[in-house]
């Protein structure tokens, strides 16, 4: 089953997921610890929430982006753990957990009445055109994936 942020059931799965992440949760695998990581997704979030814009890049990256869209949403598969991301979106400065954890489910819910207010952009600089769909599945594959870095 492909889970999406947009399904109530698993938008409570993930805020429940987050809210089980302790200072001391230790990373699997890369190199962000759980404050950083919390602030990583939260960046990302912040993508369609139209806050954060990401540069444009070049068509072979555009390419790799779309296809890799495509990827996971036939296969239902994860996200390769230690993928590139855009510069803007790596987190390598210590932050406050409390603080990041807050600003997480916070952001979390500035998504959600994003998304019931129908204002989700139609457009991703690495995904291309994006629908609705497309954005909740994939904003919960991402949030997924590095809830399990954690081991939540």
């Amino acid at each position: 089953m492909k889970k999406s942020l947009h399904n109530p059931a698993h938008f409570d799965e993930i805020t429940q997921r987050i809210r089980r992440l302790n200072q001391n949760s230790v990373a699997i695998w890369g190199k962000m610890d759980v404050c950083q990581m919390m602030r990583h997704c939260n960046y990302v979030l912040q993508v369609p929430l139209q806050k954060i814009e990401l540069p444009e890049i070049n068509r072979l990256f555009a390419m790799i982006g779309r296809v890799t869209k495509w990827e996971i949403q036939i296969f239902n598969n994860g996200i390769p753990r230690n993928m590139p991301t855009f510069q803007k979106l790596i987190i390598n400065f210590d932050c406050d957990f409390e603080e990041e954890k807050e600003n997480l489910l916070k952001t979390l819910d500035e998504y959600r009445i994003c998304f019931e207010n129908n204002n989700l952009p139609d457009h991703h600089v690495l995904f291309g055109t994006m629908k609705e769909k497309d954005w909740g599945f994939l904003e919960y594959k991402h949030l997924h994936h590095h809830l399990k870095q954690f081991n939540v």
